[in-house]
């Protein structure tokens, strides 16, 4: 792991499994065109169609003085963005070497200068099963270690399954997490460390987690909304009324070069993300979201430019009891010029590691920009594994 670290599109796709785990960069394609983007933002891009091509947002250019060279620009950010983990079943087995844990899968996101995923499962002993609930997953704290000696650097636990053996686990996770050198974002002991964005340092470009789970959105999941941490109470942060998340996005967006946001949203088995997170996704990147990811349906969906954004609905299982297509999306971000105002009182610490798709600057916004895609169909072929 390198560096340190402080707390502080549309439609669906089909991919093509030409490796085991890797996936170097991910195009989507579009099920349905989105409605207008909000006042004052581009229309979102649905990568894949016929005659769509990725362009920037046109941004204004600030005047320099002659001779004034204007403020550093900033270094490009590597992204690896990964799906659900948990280590059931087989999986179990291989917490006996947390270090090798996660296999070749470590070269990718290890790669990156900032690798985030979704850590689906309690972490810590003893507690009880969550009374009336389906599935209930526990993994020990070797978990986290296991995602430390693959490289990642940011483990999200805002999900429906981060609580399933009792809030009493809570502190086991964090403590888990410190001493395995991980940040966890979406969880913590009360409701503002559970909502408090995760802010990384990649060679001087703040880069901010923001996680939270909408989980009950969908008619199939187990009810989960009443884990939201509290004054004083351990939990997830829930974002159910997306208002608040909002502002932790505007909050962050004067904080951070570079804004991600990885959700728990969607439907359970549904290719095709849901009108909700559509409607969500659009106010976010609106809010100032550079990257929208998510995971939680079990299948990839479509991911692909959204206005300003870059949005990747579903990122699948990524370490599961059940096999699939899967893969680790990476992105490229480069920050403009400039700092913004309002930074986060919270010290930075720092990060490492990437590489597909290119981005390019927009003012002091981050711009990703997607890899070229293919076109046809209402789902479009992703290509770009990496074996």
């Amino acid at each position: 792991m390198g560096g340190q670290a402080g707390s502080t599109g549309d439609g669906c796709v089909r991919r093509r499994l030409a490796g085991a785990l890797v996936l170097a960069a991910v195009v989507g394609g579009g099920c349905t065109a989105p409605g207008p983007e909000a006042p004052g933002r581009g229309a979102p891009e649905v990568p894949g169609q016929p005659g769509s091509a990725p362009t920037s947002t046109p941004t204004s250019t600030p005047t320099v003085p002659p001779g004034d060279p204007g403020p550093p620009r900033r270094a490009p950010v590597r992204l690896a963005l990964a799906g659900d983990v948990h280590f059931e079943g087989a999986l179990s087995e291989r917490l006996a070497e947390p270090a090798t844990a996660l296999g070749p899968a470590a070269r990718v996101l290890g790669a990156a200068d900032l690798a985030i995923l979704n850590l689906e499962t309690s972490v810590g002993t003893g507690g009880r099963p969550e009374p009336g609930k389906r599935f209930t997953f526990s993994a020990p704290p070797a978990a986290l270690e296991a995602l430390a000696g693959a490289g990642v650097d940011v483990a999200v636990m805002a999900n429906n399954h981060a609580l399933d053996l009792g809030r009493g686990r809570v502190r086991q996770a964090l403590r888990a997490a410190r001493s395995a050198g991980v940040d966890v974002a979406g969880i913590g002991r009360d409701a503002r460390s559970a909502q408090r964005a995760v802010v990384t340092d990649v060679r001087g470009t703040r880069v901010a987690t923001v996680a939270a789970s909408v989980a009950d959105q969908d008619p199939t999941a187990d009810p989960t909304a009443h884990w939201a941490a509290g004054p004083g109470r351990p939990g997830i942060a829930v974002a159910l009324d997306p208002a608040r998340l909002l502002r932790k996005v505007r909050r962050a967006r004067s904080a951070a070069d570079v804004v991600v946001v990885y959700l728990h949203w969607g439907v359970q088995g549904e290719r095709c993300p849901s009108p909700d997170q559509r409607g969500l996704a659009r106010r976010l990147v609106a809010a100032g979201a550079d990257v929208v990811v998510g995971a939680h349906a079990h299948v990839l969906q479509g991911d692909g430019r959204l206005g300003g954004g870059y949005v990747g609905y579903g990122l699948g299982n990524f370490a599961w009891y059940s096999p699939g297509p899967t893969g680790v999306l990476t992105l490229t971000v480069r920050p403009g010029r400039g700092r913004r105002p309002g930074r986060a009182s919270p010290g930075p610490r720092g990060g490492r590691r990437g590489s597909a798709s290119t981005a390019s600057p927009a003012g002091s916004r981050a711009r990703p920009r997607p890899p070229r895609a293919t076109s046809g169909g209402p789902c479009a072929r992703a290509r770009g594994w990496a074996r």
